[in-house]
């Protein structure tokens, strides 16, 4: 008796084990299907739409564009430590690699703002091309490169004496833009539906790229280390392209209206943004480039900015209010609900 109570006692504690790793191991599965959830929302309010944001992850800061100004978050705590004000329709920020400045696209003004990190005073306005959108730090060369969607070129900074040194033409109007750190840089080209390469020694256009199966291209993250670049197209479609050869690799799916990418070195997923209110997360760890999350965030957060350090994706977006089409007016115009305006904190 002594040994069936024994061996019975020993067959449930390994069915009760069995069934415990069972259930372990889809808790773990689905944690790897759905890493991302919302952590946090942070309501700071302020007028006035927005666009791109950028982290600086070494200070905890998050530089948000709002049309007339750029507003620098603590993402210890989610409250605007300063503006960076008097501008006209922002469009995005750089940042150099001695933590010393900041660049701002300035894009009805046609100018890039300069201004100093520590203070957030403005040091400089440097006059570049039509409508500036897109502008990124390249630090082989140690210049600033802002993209002009209007004029169809780029601007090429000296930081030294953060003076205009170059004018590169393009096929078409860039949308964003991304580089390696050794001199490459890759812009979308949004009418065109192409990628082109330049370098930034040479200040030449090296390649031009066409898309299969991308239209429209607006957000652009790239994986350095293994040759990918992401680009964020309409049609729910993100077109994964082999930065060595232009070759499209694949488009898996996301969300609708993206206007921002990202990309994590550590677990080898990239990300859009979604107006239509989602963040797709896609697994470039895996051949086929699955999708292997869709979490819902909120209509018109279709900018982002990630966080390799604490591995956290920033959104933003505010409250429409959008009135009914009536004979009277038929183009009725949208406004913001006072106060809505809100950072979206998405993490594990």
């Amino acid at each position: 008796m002594k040994t069936q109570r024994s061996l019975a006692l020993l067959t449930r504690q390994f069915v009760f084990v069995t069934l415990l790793c069972g259930l372990s191991s889809a808790v773990l599965s689905g944690t790897a299907q759905q890493p991302y959830r919302v952590l946090d929302l942070w309501k700071i309010g302020g007028e006035g739409g927005w666009d791109y944001l950028v982290m600086d992850s070494p200070v905890h800061r998050l530089y948000i564009t709002r049309a007339d100004r750029v507003d620098v978050v603590d993402t210890r705590n989610g409250k605007i430590i300063g503006t960076i004000g008097g501008l006209q329709g922002t469009h995005a920020v750089a940042l150099d690699t001695a933590g010393k400045f900041g660049y701002i696209s300035n894009g009805r003004e046609n100018s890039v703002v300069v201004f100093d990190r520590t203070s957030l005073a403005t040091l400089a306005t440097i006059p570049v091309g039509s409508s500036p959108d897109a502008i990124i730090f390249e630090p082989a060369t140690q210049s600033v490169w802002a993209f002009n969607g209007r004029s169809m070129n780029v601007s090429v900074i000296d930081a030294v004496t953060q003076k205009v040194v170059a004018t590169i033409y393009l096929d078409g109007k860039p949308e964003s833009a991304v580089a390696d750190g050794q001199g490459v840089i890759f812009t979308n080209i949004e009418d065109r539906n192409e990628i082109e390469r330049l370098d930034a020694h040479s200040k030449t256009v090296t390649a031009n790229w066409p898309l299969k199966g991308c239209e429209s291209l607006s957000g652009l993250a790239f994986d350095v280390t293994g040759h990918r670049l992401f680009s964020a197209c309409e049609g729910k479609k993100m077109s994964v392209v082999d930065s060595n050869t232009g070759r499209t690799l694949a488009n898996p799916a996301i969300g609708d209206r993206p206007d921002a990418a990202g990309w994590s070195a550590k677990h080898k997923l990239a990300f859009a943004s979604c107006g239509e209110g989602v963040l797709s997360v896609v697994d470039a760890g895996a051949a086929d480039y699955k999708t292997i999350e869709t979490l819902p965030t909120q209509r018109g957060a279709r900018t982002m900015a990630y966080d390799p350090a604490t591995d956290r994706i920033y959104l933003v977006t505010a409250e429409i209010l959008r009135p009914e089409r009536t004979a009277e007016t038929p183009s009725p115009r949208s406004t913001m609900v006072p106060g809505s305006f809100t950072v979206i904190v998405v993490g594990r």
